[in-house]
């Protein structure tokens, strides 16, 4: 399965810790070993409790070698959502380390999910002479949770083969030498950081320097260690840049080559920034979905200036704009768009999910024939460019960090003097995004609200609860009669928010 991909070197920015290529194979047998006396089987799923460290790569490739389907996990999540997910998926096993708080792996045992310390994989393990790696290529590799952590679980399945053409059609749309040095600072829990930032280049045989995601200490230091570490690629989202480009130095060595910037809309001011600051044309707006295994199409194209919206010409992939997003009937007479006309983003890629795990209602709304529809809005000009002109999805971009809002709704609705809710993105200076509810209260005193706060504080990941509060009588509605996220935004523009310091001053 993996006898024709040879891995690069693997290394930690802050601690200096290092694995070579040969090293990393061993490593990765010895866990493979390990995992299987344990009684890790092919098709059985394992969560991995961190990211962003040589340990969640090695076992990464133990597991895959087994034949085992891995599940990152975002540590930061509370008992409530990390149980949710686990009786969605069943772990088997749950991989864990220091980083990892005791409530999640106590709230995983009580589930009857058996923990494993990441450092045990290769402790006592002695790679077996007649090892083989257990996968095939229409096996069950990875599971992405993009939203349902608190109500229903929306878990992206892709395959080895899903996977594999992913990243050969990345090299074979943009080459592999600009690679040789790549920097991660997204977190490895999402499509972006994981398969197109860490694996693409590392599977490949270039070098991956792996980083704590989104640190403010590193992103002002950005260009030295640029300098330091001979990178020659990073990929990055919008939000990362306020930092550096305030705090950070640019860099001076010369060995960068390519900057990617993806998972939010990238303005034509900032790429303009990014571009003088680095000192290098090839600043790449990429785009990419979870459900497509990330980057599908990007700037890879000669003689462009940064515009809003631009994008480029797709990556081992094809894009068509629509009329409609009904999946029934996507490509009935007449329902391709003409030139320049703005409409639905399809997309079809050999690197399509498998589907959404366990919801195969869910996955006929948005696929249909091998096709995917994105809840994009775009256009393809004259030159066959794309350009993204609208997003219809709801999720909250909050400092790169992805926010779905049902998640949100759903713990709000759980607290019983809730009545309705609705949580959804407001501007912020820092994160580019925050996230922001109206509720509907039976009761409307101080007392309920510290309530709700310490309700949300329990179920709810600290990055995800709501930084401003709008307590109204009712949700209002859209023309159509219901309850719009971007109607709810505009109606609460005009309000004043509770004052959540004050509120929670007065109850200490």
């Amino acid at each position: 399965m993996f006898a024709d991909l040879t891995c690069g070197a693997l290394s930690e920015l802050e601690s200096g810790r290092s694995c070579s290529s040969q090293e990393i194979a061993m490593r990765v047998a010895a866990g493979a070993a390990r995992l299987r006396a344990r009684g890790l089987q092919r098709g059985d799923r394992l969560f991995i409790l961190y990211g962003n460290n040589l340990e969640f790569f090695v076992d990464l490739l133990a597991a895959w070698n087994v034949g085992a389907s891995v599940v990152p996990v975002d540590n930061r999540l509370t008992p409530f959502e990390v149980e949710n997910l686990a009786r969605t998926v069943t772990p088997k096993f749950a991989l864990t380390d220091a980083t990892v708080p005791t409530a999640l792996g106590d709230a995983l045992v009580a589930l009857g999910v058996e923990l494993l310390g990441s450092s045990d994989l290769a402790a006592d393990a002695v790679p077996s002479a007649n090892a083989f790696c257990a996968a095939r290529l229409d096996d069950e590799a990875l599971i992405l949770f993009t939203s349902g952590t608190t109500g229903v679980p929306k878990g992206v399945v892709h395959t080895h083969r899903s996977l594999r053409a992913r990243w050969l059609c990345l090299r074979q749309s943009l080459g592999i030498d600009c690679f040789r040095r790549t920097l991660c600072l997204l977190p490895t829990h999402f499509g972006h950081g994981l398969i197109c930032n860490s694996l693409f280049p590392w599977l490949f045989g270039q070098d991956l320097i792996i980083a704590p995601p989104f640190s403010p200490y590193l992103l002002m230091r950005l260009g030295p260690i640029v300098d330091e570490q001979k990178i020659t690629f990073l990929s990055s989202v919008p939000s990362m840049w306020g930092l550096s480009l305030k705090g950070s130095k640019p860099p001076q060595g010369n060995t960068l080559q390519r900057i990617h910037c993806g998972s939010a809309p990238l303005s034509a001011h900032l790429w303009g920034q990014i571009q003088q600051w680095s000192g290098i044309r090839a600043v790449y707006n990429a785009y990419g979905i979870t459900e497509t295994g990330s980057w599908v199409a990007g700037t890879s194209i000669e003689d462009f200036e940064p515009e809003d919206g631009l994008v480029g010409v797709p990556w081992g992939a094809v894009i068509k704009i629509l009329k409609n997003a009904d999946p029934q009937t996507p490509f009935a007479d007449g329902a391709e768009c003409r030139v320049a006309e703005t409409g639905y983003v399809w997309i079809n890629t050999p690197a399509l999910m498998q589907g959404y795990y366990g919801q195969p209602e869910l996955t006929d709304q948005v696929i249909s024939g091998g096709w995917f529809v994105t809840g994009d809005m775009g256009l393809i000009d004259d030159r066959g460019r794309f350009y993204l002109k609208g997003r219809e999805r709801d999720e909250i971009n909050k400092g790169g960090a992805k926010v779905y809002p049902a998640d949100v709704d759903a713990v709000v609705e759980r607290f019983e003097p809730a009545t309705a809710v609705c949580t959804f993105a407001i501007a912020d200076p820092a994160y580019g995004q925050n996230v922001a509810m109206a509720v509907v209260l039976s009761r409307q005193d101080d007392a309920t609200l510290r309530q709700l706060h310490g309700w949300l504080k329990e179920h709810l990941a600290e990055f995800k609860i709501p930084q401003r509060w709008y307590v109204v009588d009712e949700l209002p509605q859209n023309s159509r009669g219901k309850v719009s996220r971007a109607t709810v935004q505009e109606f609460c523009a005009s309000l004043k928010p509770v004052d959540l310091v004050g509120l929670l001053r007065r109850g200490s």
